[in-house]
């Protein structure tokens, strides 16, 4: 559906994409100018804590790089971060992750597992669709099946792998029984997996008028333009500030940034470190740093030489120094990793010493492996912010312990499926996610993104055995000695932890601070007001 032209015209997008995706993103193409708009810039102070009493009404403008014509409003299609924020507005899910990356109820008012966690009973909060239907368990199962169909290309399709959905059925109108193909002590994990949101029963068709029970009713829908939504004042979790969201395509970061300098829009998503720090402290906007949002990695492909030696491997590890690729690549937005994932979320081993460069040590084990004239080749790509930066900054610090690497520049349209098998170093990124997905979808044997083709029977069998544990102190044990044994011998050089920078006007309140991207309560506009 079309909205007034004198509405939508005013944000033309260009097809650059800030993608979603576990690893990766694309870089910007083109120039858009924001003219004509109401408002004017705020005058309050957002302090982003405490923020003061919630005012009802105003409409938000906020602006995302967006995919242009092809963009839908069909949930379990999304692959943007655009995609992300409309979905979140229109529709729910059953559960979704905290700023921990730990599984929260959302539809869901509870979840249940049997003895021996194959079968999980989820009981559905009372909650209403836009049309004032209720949200059953029939809906639930029409929406998993539908993401589950192999002649479709939905992206939550992989995360709901170990539900037979055949075999799961409702047991009322808000219960459902999930049989599960093995034991799954993280099946909370599986229901807030991105792209699993709950759509009417039968359901085929979104952009026209998609009927969701999200905090937000459709209002119009213009592909690579705009998007407005308004208040669902029976939501269950409570009615919106906003009367009105309208989220808008602004492919290029400075037309974001332009526009909410200019009062154009109050919400800029995705900034680059350079311009956070540049406004930082000028006063004009707030910039929001949502910490440990993206994990930094060098991926040492441990099935190949020289990284099949984990000699070798615990010399690259020691050859970086972290706080200096977090300067140079990042621009100084981030903090120090440690060669594990997920720093800060649900079990984190965080008890593990801070690695440190030790370029003597580095050399003396070259030097035991038969690698002292180590060469190798880093594939890097302009696909993410940092790599090229990243690889560069390790190149020389590897000089220094006698390894010559040399850089090559990948695709940045092919630059995700390059790496994945071929080559033996590459420069990598993660958004978030459990450290149980992390696992489970890069580091078992089958993984079917194993960038590093880690490849341990014993791993696998101590992750079988977590998700077969019922007890989280003794699952948080097993846990904890698989990252034990990635961070004496894995193969992700993990070197920082970069955060995801927002801009927003000084006069809206409310905006999560805590929360890294991809989790509930980024871009929650359902909580944010106008001061």
């Amino acid at each position: 559906m079309t909205a007034p032209a004198d509405r939508h015209e005013r944000f033309p997008g260009l097809p650059r994409r800030g993608f979603l995706a576990a690893a990766g993103g694309a870089a910007g193409l083109g120039a858009l100018t924001l003219a004509g708009c109401s408002g004017s810039p705020a005058t309050e102070t957002a302090s982003g804590k405490g923020d003061g009493t919630p005012r009802r009404g105003g409409r938000l403008r906020a602006a995302f790089a967006g995919g242009g014509a092809s963009e839908t409003l069909d949930p379990h299609l999304g692959n943007l971060f655009a995609d992300a924020a409309r979905s979140k507005a229109l529709f729910d899910k059953l559960a979704d992750y905290g700023a921990d990356l730990a599984a929260v109820p959302r539809l869901a008012e509870k979840w249940e597992p049997n003895a021996v966690l194959d079968r999980w009973t989820v009981t559905l909060r009372q909650a209403e669709f836009h049309d004032g239907k209720p949200v059953t368990a029939a809906d639930v199962l029409y929406s998993y099946r539908r993401i589950a169909d192999p002649e479709k290309a939905y992206r939550a399709r992989a995360s709901l792998e170990p539900i037979d959905l055949k075999a799961s059925r409702a047991t009322g109108e808000r219960t459902v029984e999930f049989v599960l193909k093995r034991p799954t002590a993280e099946f909370p994990n599986v229901i807030a997996a991105f792209g699993t949101y709950i759509v009417q029963d039968g359901a085929t068709a979104f952009d026209r008028d998609p009927v969701g029970s999200g905090p937000f009713r459709f209002v119009s829908f213009t592909p690579g333009r705009s998007t407005v939504l308004r208040r669902n004042d029976a939501h269950w979790d409570g009615a919106p500030y906003l009367d009105e969201l309208e989220l808008v395509v602004a492919n290029e970061e400075s037309a974001r940034i332009n526009a909410l300098l200019g009062g154009q829009i109050e919400y800029a998503h995705e900034l680059n470190p350079a311009t956070g720090r540049a406004h930082e402290k000028a006063g004009g906007i707030e910039i929001v740093r949502l910490r440990n949002s993206a994990m930094q990695a060098f991926a040492m492909k441990t099935d190949r030489p020289p990284f099949d030696d984990p000699r070798v491997r615990e010399a690259f590890f020691l050859i970086a120094d972290r706080q200096e690729l977090v300067d140079g690549a990042l621009s100084g937005a981030g903090e120090q990793g440690n060669d594990l994932f997920g720093k800060g979320y649900e079990y984190y081993a965080d008890e593990l010493p801070q690695r440190t460069q030790d370029i003597g040590r580095a050399r003396s084990l070259l030097k035991q492996a038969g690698a002292q004239d180590l060469k190798v080749t880093l594939d890097t790509s302009s696909v993410a912010a940092g790599f090229t930066e990243a690889a560069g900054i390790f190149r020389d610090q590897a000089a220094r312990a006698g390894v010559t690497v040399e850089v090559r520049m990948g695709s940045k349209d092919s630059y995700w499926k390059d790496i994945l098998d071929s080559g033996t170093l590459c420069c990598y990124r993660s958004g978030a996610m459990p450290i149980e997905s992390h696992i489970s979808q890069r580091l078992l044997t089958d993984s079917t993104t194993n960038a590093t083709k880690w490849q341990d029977k014993t791993f696998d069998a101590l992750y079988q055995q977590a998700q077969s544990t019922k007890d989280r102190t003794a699952r948080a044990a097993l846990y904890g000695r698989m990252q034990r044994r990635l961070y004496t011998e894995g193969g992700f050089l993990v070197w920082g932890f970069g955060d995801w920078i927002l801009g927003t006007a000084r006069n809206l309140r409310g905006v999560a601070r805590e929360a890294p991207a991809n989790t509930l309560d980024w871009a929650r506009f359902d909580k944010v007001w106008l001061a």
